[in-house]
């Protein structure tokens, strides 16, 4: 299993970094988003919502595969990410997704809410130099 989870992060970091990034950065650099919601999105009360997650010029490996230029997604809710190499909490606010995913169902209470990314390696450490999206504000009715 580790061997194929392997191959895959060998896979997935070669395709993406023929990628050029959406913000002018160029290849190499990686740059982390979230596909949806928007900012300033309104989502309902009382159901979960969806949250995709997107990256390029880097891989996406499940934690313990410790492989050049891959990571795994972290959501954070409400909250500002930890330094450059930190290892990130595991609580309400620090969602980790070490399997690899790349989306999520999340339902919080109704209110303003940020949600951001950041990766993070093997052992939930966050890169240096880190990889973190845009923070942004949804609001739950």
């Amino acid at each position: 299993m580790d061997r194929l989870l392997s191959a895959f992060a060998i896979v997935f970091s070669l395709l993406s970094g023929m990628a050029f990034a959406a913000d002018g950065s160029g290849p190499g650099k990686p740059y982390l988003y979230i596909g949806w919601p928007n900012n300033g999105e309104v989502v309902s009360a009382g159901k979960p919502f969806r949250v995709w997650f997107g990256l390029r010029n880097m891989g996406v490996a499940p934690k313990g595969v410790n492989f050049p230029n891959t990571g795994h997604h972290h959501l954070l809710i409400d909250t500002d990410p930890p330094p450059a190499g930190q290892e990130i909490p595991s609580d309400r606010n620090h969602l980790h997704f070490g399997a690899g995913e790349t989306e999520t169902m999340v339902e919080l209470p109704p209110g303003r809410h940020t949600l951001q990314l950041v990766m993070g390696d093997d052992k939930h450490v966050v890169h240096n130099p880190p990889v973190v999206s845009k923070k942004i504000t949804i609001t739950v009715k």
